[in-house]
């Protein structure tokens, strides 16, 4: 067993080699631009949603408050018209990228440190690098890509997109567990 106090390098060092990996995924590779779609008539929607007063949250429309509501012919009507929809409405302004990178490495030095707990207590001082690299890369790709399975399964996000976004786990867990292997106390 593998104290994680002891690896405390390779929780930092590999979230930051997931962050610059990640940094140029997203800023040369440019795969994930299709993404998200622009709303058609866009100024016009952004008009409709700055009327009532929209403040920042995560919206699902029609809105039912209890699932008894779904069998009423009104709200069924509303369904069959359409749209139906979750929106998630930021505050007003410029995208606040600093403080999503920052979030992002918090992030990563998390998963990291969960990397480092779990392998710590599997996988023993002085083991091999593909045994280290088995269980740290299983923990890393899990941390970074099996949530966003639900993304899809409730939300509606196309799976062309999720499997970009569990792509991405893969190649972090991958980094993650080649840093713990090569920097596993021996």
């Amino acid at each position: 067993m593998v104290n994680v106090t002891e690896l405390w390098l390779p929780i930092v060092l590999s979230a930051v080699v997931v962050f610059i990996v990640s940094s140029i995924m997203h800023m040369v590779l440019k795969y994930h631009k299709s993404d998200y779609k622009k709303l058609p008539n866009e100024e016009s929607v952004q008009e409709a949603l700055r009327k009532p007063g929209v403040t920042p949250g995560t919206y699902f429309f029609p809105y039912c408050g209890e699932m008894k509501e779904l069998k009423t012919p009104e709200v069924m009507e509303r369904f069959k018209k359409g749209p139906v929809g979750l929106m998630t409405v930021l505050p007003s302004g410029p995208p606040a990228m600093s403080k999503a990178l920052v979030q992002w490495f918090v992030y990563c030095l998390a998963i990291s440190f969960f990397v480092a707990y779990l392998t710590g207590r599997t996988v023993s001082a002085g083991a091999e690098y593909l045994a280290v690299f088995r269980v740290a890369g299983t923990v890393g790709f899990l941390g970074y890509a099996a949530a966003h399975a639900t993304d899809s399964i409730w939300k509606g996000q196309p799976w062309s997109t999720t499997l970009k976004h569990i792509f991405d786990g893969l190649v972090y867990g991958l980094f993650t567990a080649g840093v713990f292997g090569w920097l596993w106390p021996r």
